[in-house]
């Protein structure tokens, strides 16, 4: 008995795995906002009954996502924080930092999309939030590992002002042709770099 349950419980993630997976594809096609569970059910390739086994509605589907974002990048940003210390350039670090926002945009559109929220909706601001204030805090967590004395409070400012200025920068990034993308992230870096002296 165990063994089958345990089975059914591998099938469930999995299931919940695919749903969220078309989820980011509808959400970086037509955005949170006008995503709808039989849209999501229809790029799962499942009913919307089915959906609403694991999923009651958007919001959980918006939940389920940016929990996933958060968990998963938590083991991206554990890397990042452990090869950070006083000695490590602040250009280094910063390039490092770029070019992984940079691959992770085209790779992850819908966390981008999430990131940015919506003035129109509470529910994706309060998403876009914690999102937010997650990533503040591990970028204030490396500031604070390379510079020891910084105060938490200030290391907390500079992060979300580092990740404000990512974030201006970023849609050009991904529009631009690959000779001006590149132009872009270079003052991008040079910007933070700047900054964050």
């Amino acid at each position: 008995m165990p063994e089958r349950s345990v089975r059914r419980q591998a099938r469930g993630l999995k299931r919940m795995a695919e749903i969220l997976d078309a989820a980011e594809l509808v959400v970086a096609e037509v955005g949170y906002l006008e995503l709808t569970t039989n849209q999501v059910a229809a790029r799962a390739g499942i009913s919307p009954g089915s959906l609403y086994q694991f999923f009651r509605n958007k919001e959980e589907i918006l939940d389920g996502l940016v929990t996933r974002y958060t968990d998963d990048r938590q083991e991206f940003w554990a890397a990042q924080l452990a090869a950070v210390s006083p000695d490590v350039p602040l250009e280094a670090l910063v390039e490092r930092l770029v070019e992984e926002s940079v691959a992770f945009k085209t790779a992850s559109p819908a966390y981008w999309s999430l990131l940015y929220g919506a003035a129109t909706g509470d529910r994706l601001a309060a998403a876009s939030q914690q999102l937010h204030e997650a990533i503040a805090g591990h970028i204030a967590a490396m500031l604070r590992r390379r510079t020891p004395g910084l105060p938490e409070e200030r290391a907390l400012l500079t992060g979300t002002m580092a990740l404000a200025m990512v974030k201006a920068v970023m849609p050009m990034i991904t529009t631009a042709t690959q000779e001006r993308a590149a132009e872009l992230v270079a003052e991008l870096r040079l910007m933070l770099v700047r900054y964050l002296s």
